[in-house]
Parts: structure tokens; sequence; C-alpha cells
């Protein structure tokens, strides 16, 4: 009896702890589940940027009765010749624009910015075109190459970058506690220029979507894992166990939907695409998608939003790093007694930072 007794609490106390850790992976799924549908399930237009080509009055009411017809959905322009229209595509400032014609109206492109913007505009034309009995002519002026035909392969190194960058922040934070702040800093360096490495092997000679510029490639790919690592390290200190569920929403949940990757802010709602402009998925995918295909435009601005990250994480850092040395002095005195108890929080901590990875 008394055997018996003794374990009852010890069933509650176990199921309490399962319990506890179980709030990780609810919260997970509950976060990928808001943040993925909301951002990809329905995408529409959202103020995306067009263009009709040409002057005088046929041209401006041609623009705008699409404009009448869309609604807030589209932003509508006109612009004086194909010329400038084909600039506005390489400058990123719209995602297409329609050349009337009445034997053979024509629709540009540039895919590379983004197939799924493309497409978008394709069903808007297309039955302007229709309506005049004439077949639609597509021309995509910055076509992503043929190794890469949708252009979304910078997505998914995207995602291979970020995941080995923020599963590494798990073992620099568990399995590292125990080194001063100096020396996982130290890691983090060598381990994002081995991410880098891999993201530039894949993105090169593994599956050929870069072919040429790799450099580059590889240069951006430091500087955002280095960045997302160093913000994971900084923060493990003061979060624990509950670094690995923030660095999921900073850089899965709240990054992969508004890096731009797959659908462009143009056609999101206006919380993604306002965190398109600053933050770091989206600094490390157009960035490389202006380097590679649009001649380098806006890649400064990309490169200092990645550089702007990795700052806040080296600032992370710090702070952290002066927090530890004064905790350390504050319990020297208790060092031994609380041993066990530091061991446990850590086997707790790598527990659930192996499920979240």
């Amino acid at each position: 009896m008394s055997a018996t007794a003794e374990a009852a609490p010890r069933t509650r106390d176990v199921l309490r702890h399962v319990l506890l850790h179980l709030v990780t992976p609810l919260l997970m799924c509950l976060g990928m589940g808001l943040a993925y549908m909301g951002a990809f399930v329905t995408p529409e237009p959202n103020d995306m940027p067009i263009a009709v080509v040409g002057s005088g009055p046929r041209t401006q009411v041609l623009a705008q009765t699409v404009k009448d017809k869309a609604g807030d959905a589209l932003d509508v322009r006109t612009l004086a010749d194909r010329e400038h229209a084909v600039d506005a595509l390489k400058s990123l400032d719209i995602a297409g624009a329609y050349v009337p014609d009445a034997k053979s109206p024509e629709l540009i492109v540039a895919s590379a910015g983004s197939d799924m913007s493309s497409l978008a505009v394709q069903k808007i034309f297309t039955p302007v075109a229709a309506e005049q009995g004439v077949p639609l002519k597509v021309t995509d002026v910055a076509a992503p190459v043929a190794d890469d035909p949708t252009g979304q392969g910078l997505f998914f190194l995207l995602v291979a970058v970020s995941i080995g960058s923020y599963a590494s922040v798990a073992v620099l934070g568990a399995a590292g506690a125990g080194l001063r702040m100096r020396v996982r800093a130290g890691l983090v360096v060598g381990v994002s220029f081995a991410v880098s490495l891999i993201g530039a092997a894949l993105a090169g000679p593994v599956f050929h979507l870069v072919h040429q510029g790799l450099w580059g490639v590889w240069a951006m790919s430091w500087l955002y894992s280095a960045g997302v690592l160093f913000i994971g390290v900084g923060l493990h200190t003061f979060l624990k166990r509950w670094t690995t569920l923030t660095m999921m929403v900073l850089f899965v949940m709240l990054n992969f939907t508004t890096s731009g990757g797959l659908f462009r802010p143009e056609l999101q709602n206006g919380f993604f695409g306002s965190l398109h402009s600053f933050w770091n998925g989206a600094g490390f995918v157009e960035g490389i998608r202006g380097h590679l295909y649009f001649g380098g435009h806006d890649l400064g601005r990309h490169v200092v939003t990645l550089l702007a990250w990795l700052v806040l994480g080296l600032l992370l850092v710090g702070v952290a790093a002066l927090w530890e040395r004064r905790q350390r002095t504050a319990a020297a005195p208790a060092t031994a007694p609380r041993a066990a108890v530091g061991g446990r929080e850590t086997q707790e901590e790598e527990m659930e930072e192996s499920v979240a990875v």
C-alpha cells in the first residue's frame, strides 16, 4: 500500500512534466497553421502594380477600366512606351505591362521576380485580349534559369540555410551552455561559415540554381546564417528552453511567409506584405534574386537588411555575455549546491529543443 501511495504522486508529477513540455509542439502547430495558411492559402492581388503601355485617350480608358474592375487589388499605371515598361519590370517596380494592339497585344513580365505574380497578371489581361478576339503574346524579359523554371528554388535555399542555422542554435544553447560566451560566439562564426558553404554548394554545383555570381550567393548566405545564429545564441541566455519556439516564430513562421520566395507582397495581405520590407528572409531572397537576375538592383538595400539583423545578433550576444558574467559572480558561493539543479535544467532544455528541431 505504501509503495502504491508513493507511486501516485510521482505519476502525477511525471504527467505534469510531460504536459508542460507538450506546450511547445502544440504552440508550434498553432503558429505554423496560422502563419502558413494565413500567408499562402488564399493569395490575392493587394495593390499589385501593373502598367498599360501607350499614350492617348484609349490607353487611359483601358487603364481606368481595368482599375475599376479590380478596385484596391491593382495599382494600374500607364507608361509611355515598351522600353519604359521593360525598365520598370527589371527594376521590379511593376508585376507586368500590357501593350495594346489590334492584331497582337503583348503582355511583358519578369518571371524571375515572381512566377506567381506573372501568372496573376496573365489572368488579368488574357480576358482583355480575348474581348478583341486575338491571342495574347507573353514576353518574359527576365526568366529564371532552366534548372529553376519557377524561380522558387531560392525559397527552398532559404529553408535549407534557415533550418541549418536555427537547429544549430539548439545545439549551441543546450550542449554548449557550459562554454563561455566568447567560445560560443566563435562557434557561431564557424557554424555559419559551414552552413553558408552547404547552401552555396546546393545552389551551385548540386542543383544548378545559380549559373553565375555564386560567391555573392555564398556571402549573403553567410550574413543571413550568422545573423540567425547570433540572435539565437544571445536569446538562449534569457529564454532557455523557450528559445527554439521563439526562433521558429522569428525565422520560420514569420520569415518563410514574408520572404517573397513563393508570393511577393503584392499577392499577400498587409501584415505579411509589410514585414517583407525589413525581415531578414526577404533580404536574403530578394538580395540573391536581384544579384542573379536584375543586375544587382536594390542589392545594397538588401545587404544592409542582412547586416542590420547581424548587428542585432551581435548586440544580443554582448548583452547576454554581460548578464552571464554577472550571474556567475553572484552564484559563485553557491556553485556546488546548484550543480544538480543546473544539470536537470540542461536536460530539460535539450529535450525541449530536440523535439522542436
